[in-house]
This record gives C-alpha cells, sequence and structure tokens, in this order.
C-alpha cells in the first residue's frame, strides 16, 4: 500500500514521458517527376520511362536515369546556371542511388556495366582512401524518398544546389565505435554527384557538412543538401525516448550508455560544440538546435557537434567524473587544438559547470568530509571515487559555455513532495549504493541541509538545500571563460521573478555572465527559436 501515492503521483509524468507523440516519425514516400509543360524532352522520356520499368527490370531502369544524368550533366557544361537541368540531374541522381540500392547492385566492389539505347555505361564508385567510406559499408537512401515529421521535426533545413541528398545507413555496426566516439550504427547525411567521362560514370557521395561546393566538368555549383532527413532517420531507427525515463530510474543498469558521441567524423579545422542534456532526456532533445544551426553556413563550417549522453539518475557530480574521463580521452585520440564550446541544458547545465570550476585541491572535499582525504577512513575504491567527483581543474580545452534553463543553484521542486517521491524512485547502482554506506556516518549534517541517508542521485544534488549544491556554490567560476545564460520566462515577462514551470531565474541567473537572454519558454528552452538564435549568435562571437 505504501507504494500506491508514489504511483499515484508520478503517474502524470510517466504517461507523458511514455505518450504516443514520436520524436521522429519517418515514412516512405514514391518520389514524383514534375516534367516542364509542352513535348517532352530526351531527359524527361528517359526518367518516365525508367520509372515505368522500375523493379520489373532494374538494370534497364539504370541504364535510363543514367542516361538522363548524362544528359543533364552535358547541358550544365554548357549553361550551368540551368535550373530545370539542375533539377534534371539531381532527380535522376536520386533514382540511380535508389535502383542500386533496391537491386542489390554492386558499382562498389567491381565496375557494373549497363546497358542503354545510347551504348554501355560502365558504373564506378570515385576511389576513397578512407576504409570508413566505402560505400560498400552502407545502405543508401536519397532524402526525397523520406516523408520525416514529430515533435522534434517540425523544420526541414536544406541547402539548394547540385547533387542528390542522401541517408547513409551502416550495414554493420562499428567495432571501435567507443574508442573513435561515433556512434554504434552509422546514419549520416551525404550528397550523391555522379559524374561521367564518355560511358564511364563515377559516384561519389559527398559530405555536405565537410564542403559547400561541389565541381563537375570544370564547373564549381554549391552543394544540395538536406540536414533535417538523416537526423530524423536516426531519431527513429534509435528511439532514445524509449529509454529515458529507465535510464533515469535505474542508471546503474544503463551505465555503458555514458559516453560523448560525435554527429559527424572529427574535423581538426572545426570547433567541437559540446552538447549535454538533463534529467529525464536523452541526447535527442538537441534535435531541433543542431537541425536549426547546421542550416546556417558560419556555423557548419566551423562547428561540429557533439553530444554527451548518461544515465541521468546518476547524481550529476558522478556524472561529469564520468564525463572527465572522456573529455581526456577525445584529448589522447584526437589532440583537439580548438577551443570547445559547450551547452547544457537544466542538469546539463549543472554538469557543465562543474567544467570550468577549479576546486582548489581539496576545498570541496573540505566542505563535504571536514577532513583530508588520506584521513577519511573508506576503502581506497571509494575514495578514488568521491576525489574524482569532488577534486577536480577546470577544463583547459573549453573556450565557452552556454548554460540554458540550469538550476545552478537548484530547484525547489527537488525539496517538496514531488521531489521527494521522485527521489526514493531512483534505484542507485550498487557501486553507488556501497559508497554511499561506508560514508553515510563520515557526513554531518547542518541545519537546513537536505539531510539523506547514503550518496546522493540526480534528484538529490538538484535540491537548493544539498551540501554539494550549496558548497560548489562558494567556488568562483575559472577567471577567462566567457559564459552565457538563457532562462526561460513562461512569457511572462517577470523576471527576475520567473520561473521557467521547473527552475526559477535565481537558480539559472549568474552574476558575471557575458550575456542573459530571458526567452518566452518553459523548461525546455533549447527548443526554443529565439534561444536557438541566441545561441547561434553566442557562436558566431565566439569565431571572432
Amino acid at each position: 500500500m505504501k507504494l500506491r501515492p508514489f504511483i499515484l503521483a508520478f503517474l502524470p509524468l510517466v504517461l507523458s514521458l511514455a505518450g504516443c507523440t514520436s520524436y521522429s516519425d519517418v515514412k516512405a514516400r514514391k518520389p514524383e517527376f514534375h516534367p516542364v509543360a509542352g513535348p517532352p524532352s530526351e531527359v524527361h522520356s528517359s526518367i518516365m520511362k525508367s520509372m515505368k520499368f522500375g523493379s520489373r527490370d532494374p538494370l534497364a531502369a539504370l541504364g535510363g536515369y543514367l542516361s538522363a544524368a548524362d544528359i543533364s550533366s552535358q547541358q550544365l557544361a554548357r549553361n550551368p546556371k540551368d535550373a530545370q537541368a539542375i533539377s534534371d540531374y539531381n532527380f535522376a541522381v536520386a533514382r540511380i542511388v535508389s535502383t542500386v540500392q533496391d537491386a542489390k547492385l554492386d558499382p562498389w566492389n567491381q565496375p557494373l556495366l549497363v546497358p542503354s539505347g545510347g551504348g554501355d555505361f560502365v558504373v564506378t564508385k570515385r576511389p576513397n582512401p578512407n576504409p570508413n567510406q566505402n560505400p560498400a559499408l552502407y545502405d543508401f537512401t536519397p532524402a526525397d524518398e523520406f516523408d520525416v515529421a514529430g515533435s522534434y521535426v517540425t523544420k526541414r533545413s536544406i541547402k539548394p544546389g547540385l547533387g542528390a541528398p542522401t541517408v547513409a545507413e551502416g550495414k554493420t555496426e562499428r567495432v571501435k565505435s567507443k574508442e573513435d566516439f561515433t556512434m554504434k550504427r552509422i546514419y549520416y547525411g551525404v550528397t550523391a554527384v555522379v559524374r561521367f567521362k564518355g560511358k564511364t560514370c563515377e559516384i561519389a557521395f559527398e559530405d555536405p557538412l565537410a564542403k559547400e561546393t561541389v565541381e563537375m566538368n570544370g564547373k564549381n555549383y554549391p552543394l544540395a543538401a538536406d540536414f533535417t532527413v538523416p537526423l530524423a532517420v536516426m531519431l527513429a531507427k534509435n528511439d532514445p525516448k524509449k529509454l529515458e525515463l529507465a535510464r533515469a530510474l535505474n542508471p546503474g543498469k544503463f551505465s555503458e550508455t555514458a559516453q560523448i558521441i560525435g554527429l559527424q567524423p572529427y574535423d581538426p579545422n572545426k570547433r567541437i560544440v559540446l552538447v549535454i542534456h538533463g534529467l529525464l532526456d536523452s541526447q535527442a532533445t538537441w534535435t531541433p538546435m543542431i537541425n536549426t544551426l547546421r542550416g546556417d553556413p558560419a556555423i557548419r563550417q566551423n562547428y561540429q557537434f557533439w553530444f554527451y549522453s548518461y544515465p541521468s539518475g546518476y547524481p550529476y557530480p558522478y556524472s561529469a567524473s564520468i564525463l572527465q574521463k572522456d573529455l581526456d580521452a577525445i584529448e589522447k585520440r584526437y589532440h583537439p587544438t580548438k577551443p570547445m564550446v559547450v551547452i547544457g541544458h537544466s542538469m546539463g547545465g549543472c554538469i557543465s559547470r562543474l567544467l570550468i570550476t577549479d576546486t582548489d585541491g581539496d576545498k570541496l572535499w573540505m566542505k563535504i568530509f571536514k577532513k583530508k582525504p588520506d584521513d577519511v577512513k573508506m576503502s581506497a575504491e571509494n575514495r578514488e571515487l568521491f576525489k574524482n567527483a569532488l577534486i577536480f581543474n577546470h577544463r583547459r580545452e573549453i573556450g565557452r559555455v552556454i548554460f540554458i534553463a540550469s538550476p545552478l543553484k537548484g530547484s525547489d521542486l527537488a525539496n517538496n513532495w514531488i521531489g521527494r517521491l521522485g527521489s526514493k524512485l531512483v534505484h542507485a547502482p550498487t557501486t553507488l549504493l556501497k559508497a554511499g554506506s561506508e560514508v553515510a556516518h563520515l557526513v554531518t549534517f547542518q541545519p537546513g541541509d537536505l539531510q539523506i541517508k547514503g550518496i546522493p542521485n540526480s534528484v538529490d544534488t538538484l535540491s537548493p538545500t544539498n551540501r554539494f549544491v550549496k558548497a560548489v556554490n562558494t567556488l568562483p567560476i575559472t577567471p577567462g571563460i566567457p559564459y552565457h545564460t538563457i532562462i526561460g520566462d513562461r512569457g511572462k515577462g517577470d523576471s527576475p521573478n520567473s520561473k521557467d514551470g521547473v527552475v526559477p531565474y535565481w537558480s539559472s541567473h549568474m552574476d558575471g555572465a557575458k550575456s542573459e537572454k530571458i526567452v518566452p519558454s518553459g523548461h525546455s528552452a533549447h527548443q526554443n527559436p529565439q534561444a536557438i538564435d541566441e545561441v547561434n549568435r553566442i557562436l558566431k562571437l565566439n569565431l571572432r
């Protein structure tokens, strides 16, 4: 019977988290070809004939699409600004890609002979020294064969130009994904470009996040891109929403999911933007912002987006200590030279705060334990755990931080009956349970402190009266690292007395911030268009 109030209290929350609204809803669609009015041209006739062949005779269909792309390419050589020729070329190239994929043809491992009315084509791939970019490792689907929607996919971010935007999906999981900080299975946006030398046809897949233009027949064109569909497909296939609640309530079960992952191959010439989500959330929450920012050439030419995802039931100092180890590994693996920008939402902002803070040796430790580390009786394993969480220096690779709706001084919700019930629902992992049990008698609470038995969980570390929260806010942010705040006021315009529904203004406000932006948003301020514009502004400011 004692569990009944817990269930009743959290039923609305559980229902909302498990609701039917999908972050990303992806459906297949049949691309439509719209020829110009009047007698059909040779290109249009070839395309329409190939579409009728379809899967009945894929080689015949492929031959027609190759002819259409070849003729369009020749027209562009004469007139690079011919919009109809670009449209025809792009459509034909997209159908070349889908025909090769659907018919399981293989021009990647050996040249493919394709008959056509004007003579046989020989189809091959462009040589690429990078083994991870071998087309044989991926399935390719043109972006125009998807309809995308969902709560996180409300805006289509595309770039007109030459080529067929395509989603590349890895056929297998990558063996070294952890060491390379990549996703286990790759979902990535590329742009297919087909070049002709006589009857030899070379298919290349260009990276629209790595280059803005493409060359064909000695002429340069803007490289076409669809930045939305690859993100939507990745979200739909991985469905991170299904684990958000589970990772908060039983974090130890999902310890392997704590990691930094790059959304694109590491580029030493671009600054890393590391985004960190909050409680009961996942990396998916950043989709609207990343989708929008990638549509700005100044952003995509200078920044690469990475995320830190973690089981949000962990106490956030512990999550920060895991992140510190990943950052050490990135330093060793890639040796980045350009300062990183960190963006933290909600509890992700609290983690970000620790990355630009020096504890001045054991100063923070002393505030918690009142004794030097070596004088506190505990196992070597637990001493190391607490030292990692309480003794640290700022990260030298971080050049700027943006805090969005962050409860840096805590949230009263963590102290009220909802927060206390929520805290009891979080199952601490065995490692933390043992550590908490060993040090419980060593910690002396002061009047007004949040008093808990054992080690705190994520909800506890968001309390304004939590000892760690109170102690860390006595430590200054390391001088020389600029930081900014974005705060929601639910459109009421009542700051500094405002609240975003979860975090009050007084907790998110930071003296010393280079800028503070109030947006008419609830707690999901990082998805607010004005907040995204503000992040865009700060990132461009950071380039100066």
